[in-house]
């Protein structure tokens, strides 16, 4: 018996699609921003290259706009103006490069590398990278047409203007940069109640490695931060340059300005964790109460979320973060330790973060916090 007949035969089985019909159809109107772009800005680049110019091959026109719309989304403003004369001038240098070397076999292999290589160093990958790479071969491939004029000069100006296309849509036909940020914010403050909510849990259990979870939980948190962070400068651009999102821009500064105060709460709470385990590892008893200034405090979070969406006046969140602060330090026994005078202190920090994010001045805080 051969070898290969102790070896059983097994089928090759495709993998199965991990969305179903009804998640790619949602997917499909999602994006029916980018639909819009696309469609729009190549047959307007198109129009204006053949019919208004005059261009017999005006085919870079609506390939710039399709490069500039996928590869700009979310870049900053100056980053996409520069994407959009980038384009052009790669067409124009590629053409005068073609130009000297002629069209051929090793000419289309030698082009291809070079847009590739000077792509991904300029940060333009996906399927933008896929559309410079086609763009370099029809340059080198696709023969400009008999008394055409110079194909340098023509083949600029279509990509120039199929990239001016796509920046008037992305500018005509913004996302919505409020709805934008709100839900990567929203994710990161239900997670955040998530964390207080287990750190009382925690206390009330006495159970130490629940708290460790909590801990757990909280730094996983910091690159979705990061991420919002980067967001936040994103919407910034979208609703300094679209106009139709000039509207949103008081809004929009509400969430950008709480960025750092989130980030300053997530850190506060990692510090609570973190003295929360410490104190039930060693046998501490937590202080009476102090569960409930965190589960007051994990609560304030959720209505501070809501009135962020809302663009509400934050007063029923303020009320909830000052009585959990309030709480927490009428709950330390006169004999504290270390671990719980921490936590207290904590759950007054977050609640002060909070409360700045909400607008609230330095002097309104200190007013509210002093119990004393």
């Amino acid at each position: 018996m051969s070898p290969s007949r102790d070896v059983p035969l097994r089928r090759i089985r495709l993998r199965r699609p991990t969305l179903s019909l009804d998640d790619r159809l949602r997917l499909v109107r999602k994006r029916w921003r980018l639909l819009l772009r696309l469609s729009v800005s190549t047959a307007l680049a198109f129009f204006i290259s053949t019919h208004l110019l005059g261009h017999s091959q005006a085919f870079f026109a609506p390939i710039s706009a399709v490069i500039v719309i996928v590869a700009g989304a979310g870049v900053r403003a100056r980053t996409l103006f520069e994407l959009v004369l980038g384009v052009a001038l790669g067409v124009l240098v590629g053409e005068l490069l073609i130009l000297t070397i002629g069209r051929g076999t090793w000419q289309i292999a030698l082009v291809v590398v070079l847009t590739v290589v000077i792509s991904t160093l300029v940060g333009i990958k996906g399927l933008a990278l896929t559309q410079a790479a086609n763009s370099s071969v029809l340059l080198a491939a696709v023969v400009p047409a008999a008394n055409a004029g110079n194909p340098a000069v023509t083949r600029f100006l279509d990509a120039f203007i199929g990239g001016c296309c796509g920046l008037a849509l992305i500018l005509l036909v913004p996302r919505n940069p409020v709805r934008d940020i709100d839900v990567e914010t929203q994710e990161l403050l239900r997670r955040l109640s998530a964390v207080l909510s287990r750190c009382a849990e925690a206390m009330r259990l006495a159970d130490a490695d629940l708290a460790e979870k909590a801990l757990a939980e909280a730094r996983a948190m910091q690159p979705d931060l990061q991420a919002l962070e980067s967001t936040a400068v994103n919407v910034t651009e979208i609703a300094k340059m679209s106009p139709m999102r000039w509207k949103q821009r008081d809004h929009l500064d509400l969430y950008v300005g709480a960025v750092r105060d989130l980030d300053n709460a997530i850190r506060d709470a990692r510090v609570l964790a973190r003295r929360t385990a410490a104190m039930l590892r060693h046998g501490e008893s937590a202080p009476a109460d102090m569960h409930r200034a965190i589960d007051c405090l994990a609560r304030a979070v959720e209505i501070f979320a809501d009135d962020l969406s809302e663009h509400d006046d934050f007063a029923e969140a303020r009320e909830q973060l000052v009585e959990a602060a309030r709480i927490a330090v009428t709950a330390l026994p006169a004999a504290m330790t270390m671990n719980s005078a921490a936590i207290a202190a904590q759950v007054r920090s977050l609640a002060a973060d909070l409360l700045y994010a909400s607008g609230a001045t330095r002097d309104e805080i200190d007013l509210s916090l002093d119990f004393d």
